[in-house]
């Protein structure tokens, strides 16, 4: 073609100035073909580009972790703006010659029921926020779709435990936990179509081609029980096609490491559990708290629609654990249904991990992809904190 041009223009108005024909050029599995920009849940987006030799990759995630077969009617719910959705919605599925379900519209209960219905969706895949939506909707929802998907899968976030199993509970399916970034593509799933145990609150194991490692602050592997970065050992992960952002230099790349900037643990049967985003993890009295698990006990709760929990500063504990929760219309706001969330997740957790701060909201900030912006609520709380001081 002619290159990038620059200017403002139409697309349609502009189509009928090309040539229809053109040679067809053969080009290396190192030649990009998508320009990413990365999801921007802890700072600036950085952009980066995927090479043709990643569809591979994507080809393995699609078989191997969403099972995906040619007899399936396939929705990945996600847009296909955020990585997941152009990688695994649109790429992944095309490039093995099986058909998409788009939906262009707000998503709603009725909207997706109503897609799931017509079309006889059997393999769903999209974000624990979605899914905690639908859930919302209870028995609606379950009456709706109830024996029409084969299997679901979720990825974005670490998926609740409450969510797993409501699923399997009020629509007899299993819905399988997948962690990915937009540099590495799903890396680390528990496979529906691999057997392998999968607990509760684990990611799972390393996708094939991938050798997954967990780093201590010296950049020393780590054994099982111990929480430290996730990182992918680049020199026996042939599946990894991640080489750099285009234009910075990274702290990344430590050695033959990439480093996630996750914070997990290893399991002693190689699976791997997450603990949050190392930017979030709250540091209370000495203690190292990761959100995702204070907010999945909330979300137990019933009258908790959606929860986002972050270290408040604190003189005498470093940090003290706040949480930011949105209730469902049958409750109020009201400081005894505060002390009853505090004492539902104090039972469930350690003692040091409940939320000595609930703040009612009626919504929390998030990526336009429906992830949580912790970060948002947690530099409100370090401006409050340093006005009080002042």
């Amino acid at each position: 073609g002619e290159g990038i041009v620059r200017g403002d223009y139409s697309f349609w108005a502009e189509l009928p100035n090309y040539s229809s024909h053109c040679e067809p050029v053969l080009l290396g599995a190192e030649e990009p073909f998508l320009l990413m920009f990365t999801s921007g849940t802890t700072g600036p987006s950085k952009a980066l580009s995927v090479p043709l030799k990643a569809i591979v990759a994507f080809q393995g995630y699609m078989r191997d972790a969403v099972d995906l077969r040619p007899e399936d009617a396939f929705w990945n719910v996600a847009d296909p703006g955020w990585a997941y959705g152009i990688y695994f919605g649109v790429t992944g599925p095309l490039s093995m010659g099986h058909p998409i379900t788009f939906y262009d519209g707000p998503f709603t209960l009725e909207s997706t029921c109503r897609v799931i219905n017509k079309y006889s969706i059997t393999n769903l895949t999209g974000s624990p926020t979605a899914y905690r939506l639908l859930i919302a909707g209870g028995e609606q929802f379950a009456r709706s779709i109830k024996g029409k998907l084969r299997i679901v899968s979720s990825a974005g976030e670490p998926l609740n435990p409450e969510v797993i199993r409501w699923f399997a509970d009020n629509l007899g399916v299993t819905i399988h936990d997948h962690y990915g970034q937009t540099e590495l593509g799903m890396v680390l799933c528990n496979h529906h179509g691999l057997a392998h145990p999968v607990h509760v609150g684990s990611a799972g194991f390393a996708s094939p081609g991938h050798r997954i490692v967990v780093l201590d602050d010296n950049h020393q592997e780590l054994p099982a029980g111990h929480p430290g970065i996730l990182a992918i050992d680049r020199e026996q992960s042939p599946m990894c096609w991640f080489a750099g952002y285009d234009g910075v230099k990274t702290k990344a790349f430590v050695g033959k490491y990439y480093l996630s900037g996750d914070t997990v643990e290893l399991n002693p049967d190689g699976s791997i559990s997450f603990v949050g985003r190392s930017d979030d993890v709250i540091t209370t009295s000495g203690y190292r708290v990761g959100p995702f698990d204070v907010e999945s006990a909330l979300v137990e709760h019933p009258a908790v629609v959606e929860a986002a929990v972050v270290g408040k500063p604190c003189p005498e504990r470093t940090e003290l654990v706040k949480a930011f929760v949105v209730i469902s219309e049958q409750y109020r706001a009201t400081p005894e249904l505060a002390e009853e969330l505090r004492l539902h997740v104090r039972q469930r957790l350690a003692a040091h991990a409940y939320p000595r701060e609930i703040e009612f909201v009626s919504d929390l900030p998030k990526t336009p992809s429906g992830k949580l912006q912790r970060f948002i609520l947690r530099n409100q709380e370090i401006a409050k904190a340093q006005a009080a001081v002042a």
